[in-house]
């Protein structure tokens, strides 16, 4: 099935067809346009509704870490992934299927006006052919009308007997010369009638068909680019299938992980005040006046009711205070030891009960003195909801159990901090050590700075620890046993975080821990306690010397080229790895000297 055999006479049908298909192709892409925009649109909105929703943290004290707020967290983050792939989609849509469809239809009208532009030339040089032939057959037919007019003429002068001869000669001429006339047109007629049908044959049968095969040739190119590009847009979505798989599951995991239990257990330590619920109230007997009698108004007993009443007014006003749930007594008196109701009796014998206030005062004043009072709990810092004023630098005005998990926080901040001071003070030591035996690679004095800022950074946060750690003792309760608190912190500081202890005392055993202001130790004495331990430190790896190195300085350790060494300490970011040998000679050589190669779970050498 050819275009050029089928289709010989349909050139504007097929001019018409090629551009419907033209037409149509961008007709998709302009689909495959608003289709990329719909895609980055909704990839915008996902990302603006996760910013939106995403929690605004101005500090990590504000943090929510329920489960349930971490799980919607995890989600929106996978939201916001979901939303990447959905950028990914528009982009493979638009380098893929779009932008190869637009170029793609710019060639595609080029070649088309190219094979249109050739069959109207040859449909035009087929016309002029048939014109030629057409103006020769006329001729031809002119000239035969000519010659029998002239044959004609001829005859009748022939015949007729008054012609003169000169007359009979005459027309005869005129016959042979039209009849030549109409020779020579007959065989031109007949050159261009067989040259145009030579043309025809040819542009019927040749030219017009390739012609229309190249158009029928584009034309289905075109069918197979849509067809590629319907699947290109089909695989853009499925490319991102598992991706965006991996996001929905990760927000089922996200619900799964949400504990109810754990969240309640979060709630009992963010808002737990340490506090004891208060006692019960005792009962206050407003009727002894009642039963007062005449004998009563002695002096003695004016001092009496005057001290009962004065007892009876206080507590009436120390009904204004606030307290936990409701209104504290304050006591005037001082404590005194609880005693249950006592009997009096009235003039004519009979007994009756009368309560004492002295309860009261005994357990306000147990209230008071064994547990710091509070205005309201209503003031307590709940979480991140409730907004209070400027903290106090010792946190004091929170509950006793969260003030002890915000001072225990910044003393691990602190100790951290503190650590990361004492590891710059060491390098800083040993550069200046290094220096100093060699002034080839390094001014010591440019360090004095840097290790004079270092070591009041030191101080200050050894200040800090000491001044928190007091708080917390207070806040425990354990004044007197704060040195079995802090050595077991001290104990665990020196395993997670090095050998210097928080109080600045430098020691392998806490137990030998010693208080009191850090000491300036030289640098000979420095690299003596490194090298001075009891036990040998392990190996982690063992270093091939590229270089010979001298190694004059004290603290250093000579090597030759090509000699293997053992790393038991590797480079803190000072140029200096402290290496082994195998008699037990320890010391630090250059990092660029040496090839290192470290050794995963390496035992001591």
């Amino acid at each position: 099935m050819s275009w050029g055999t089928e289709l010989w006479d349909q050139f504007d049908s097929l001019d018409k067809h090629t551009q419907w298909g033209i037409d149509f192709l961008e007709r998709y892409a302009k689909f495959v346009k608003e289709r990329i925009e719909i895609e980055q649109n909704y990839a915008k909105q996902l990302r603006n509704l996760v910013k939106k929703y995403c929690p605004k943290r101005s500090s990590k004290d504000e943090e929510p870490r329920f489960t349930s707020c971490i799980a919607f967290f995890n989600i929106l983050n996978e939201l916001n992934d979901y939303a990447g792939q959905r950028e990914v989609v528009a982009e493979e849509m638009a380098h893929r299927v779009y932008g190869e469809l637009m170029r793609y239809a710019h060639d595609l009208k080029t070649e088309r006006k190219m094979h249109l532009q050739e069959g109207r030339k040859a449909q035009q040089y087929l016309d002029m052919c048939w014109k030629q032939m057409d103006n020769s057959k006329k001729k031809f037919e002119r000239e035969c009308r000519e010659a029998e007019k002239a044959q004609q003429s001829y005859e009748r002068l022939d015949n007729d007997t008054n012609a003169t001869k000169a007359d009979v000669e005459k027309a005869k001429q005129q016959l042979n010369l039209r009849t030549h006339m109409a020779d020579e047109n007959k065989n031109e007629y007949a050159a261009q009638l067989q040259n145009f049908n030579g043309e025809q044959h040819k542009h019927f049968y040749v030219v017009i068909p390739q012609i229309y095969k190249q158009l029928q040739e584009m034309d289905e190119r075109r069918t197979i680019k849509l067809s590629e590009c319907y699947r290109g847009f089909a695989d853009s979505e499925r490319k991102v299938i598992p991706i965006i798989s991996k996001c929905l599951e990760g927000m089922i995991l996200a619900a799964k992980s949400v504990d109810e239990r754990r969240d309640s257990q979060m709630v009992v330590d963010s808002f737990k005040s340490g506090f004891e619920p208060p006692g019960d109230f005792p009962f206050e007997d407003y009727s002894q006046h009642i039963y007062r009698t005449i004998s009563d108004g002695t002096i003695s007993a004016s001092k009496q009711e005057s001290g009962k009443m004065d007892a009876k007014t206080t507590v009436g006003k120390a009904k204004g205070k606030l307290w936990l749930f409701g209104k504290k007594p304050k006591p005037q008196s001082p404590p005194l030891t609880p005693t249950s109701l006592f009997t009096s009796s009235t003039p004519n014998g009979s007994q009756f009960l009368t309560f004492s206030i002295e309860p009261v005062h005994y357990c306000m004043n147990e209230i008071k003195t064994g547990k710091p009072r509070i205005p309201s709990f209503r003031s307590l810092k709940r979480g991140w909801s409730v907004k209070m004023g400027p903290a106090l630098e010792d946190f004091s005005h929170l509950p006793p159990e969260q003030r002890r998990k915000k001072l225990q926080q910044r003393i691990d901040e602190l100790n951290r901090e503190l650590q990361k001071e004492s590891d710059q003070k060491d390098a800083l030591n040993k550069m200046k050590d290094v220096y100093e035996k060699n002034p080839q690679m390094g001014d010591p004095g440019s360090l004095q700075p840097k290790l004079a800022e270092t070591m009041n950074n030191i101080d200050r946060l050894r200040m800090e620890i000491h001044k928190n750690e007091a708080w917390l003792s207070e806040v425990e309760g354990k004044t007197g046993g704060r040195g079995d608190r802090r050595h077991s912190s001290d104990i665990n500081h020196l395993v997670t975080q090095g050998r210097e202890s928080p109080e600045g005392s430098y020691t392998d055993d806490a137990n030998q821990e010693v208080r009191g202001p850090p000491q300036q130790h030289g640098h000979h004495s420095e690299f003596d306690d490194e090298f001075e331990d009891d036990d040998p430190l392990p190996a982690i790896g063992h270093c091939k010397a590229i270089y010979p190195f001298d190694g004059h300085n004290e603290g250093t350790l000579a090597m030759k080229e090509g000699e293997v060494l053992y790393i038991i300490e590797e480079d803190k970011g000072d140029g200096w790895t402290r290496a082994r040998r195998q008699n037990g000679e320890e010391g630090y050589v250059p990092t660029s000297y040496i090839d290192v190669t470290l050794e995963k779970n390496s035992k001591g050498s």
